[in-house]
């Protein structure tokens, strides 16, 4: 099967094709991999919504570093980063994970179920906003999850235009020092570019995200709620920690 090499802020295919071939498929957990394929199988381009490998890679480095218990992952797909998270937390912790799509999240939890860690999964198919509402509310459903200011880490990859709605909400429920990622802030690195630079095919394909997330990147970085680290890493990726 031919490896998908597209989902990257990198430039050069050759350049990506090393880092993954010779740091990130090598240490890639087997059920990622099986996920990862299956993923390209019954999705085809729609695959690259999934993280790619060295960018799971670093999130599961910084949970650990974290030390992470807790977290919630807003847009699930198949479940790639999901699957990351969970096998990186220990055996007791717990993700929260939240998306419309089951279909979607059914394709990967095969590979989740081989890799031993359903049980720290806890997963509804729901829009994002009405299940953060739910936990900020501590609604009787949720009071053995816990809510405001409880969760150390939350993972974001869902619709681009509700990222700056997303981001108020979850500024309450995940603990001060912890840290709220946002995917694709880079959007293929046209977040740079003038619409003058870019085709008409890409404007329509791309455009109206592209808006949505060059409003995500100002705004985050004047929000003094939080400390902010970009990263050039899969399709960019955005660090906030909560400060207060």
């Amino acid at each position: 099967m031919k490896e998908q090499f597209s989902c990257t802020i990198l430039q050069s295919e050759a350049l990506t094709k090393y880092l993954l071939e010779t740091s990130a498929y090598p240490r890639e957990h087997e059920q990622l991999k099986e996920l990862r394929r299956a993923s390209v199988e019954k999705y085809q381009h729609m695959s690259v919504m999934n993280v790619p490998a060295d960018e799971g890679q670093f999130i599961s480095m910084l949970l650990k570093l974290m030390n992470a218990k807790k977290t919630i992952e807003v847009g699930v797909f198949t479940g790639y980063s999901l699957l990351v998270t969970a096998l990186a937390l220990p055996n007791d912790g717990k993700v929260i994970a939240i998306d419309p799509d089951r279909e979607a999240y059914e394709t990967g939890l095969p590979f989740i179920e081989k890799a031993g860690v359903a049980h720290k999964i806890e997963f509804f198919d729901s829009d994002a906003m009405t299940t953060i509402n739910k936990l900020l509310d501590n609604f009787k459903q949720f009071d053995w999850i816990g809510g405001r200011g409880t969760f150390d880490f939350a993972f974001v990859d869902a619709d681009k235009e509700n990222y700056i709605k997303y981001h108020e909400l979850l500024l309450k429920l995940v603990k001060v020092g912890g840290i709220i990622a946002y995917d694709n802030t880079l959007w293929a690195g046209t977040v740079a570019l003038v619409e003058e630079d870019l085709s008409q095919e890409w404007l329509e394909q791309i455009g109206a995200n592209r808006v949505y997330l060059k409003k995500l990147n100002t705004f985050l970085a004047s929000d003094s709620r939080i400390e902010l680290a970009q990263l050039s890493i899969g399709d960019g990726l955005s660090l906030c920690r909560r400060l207060k």
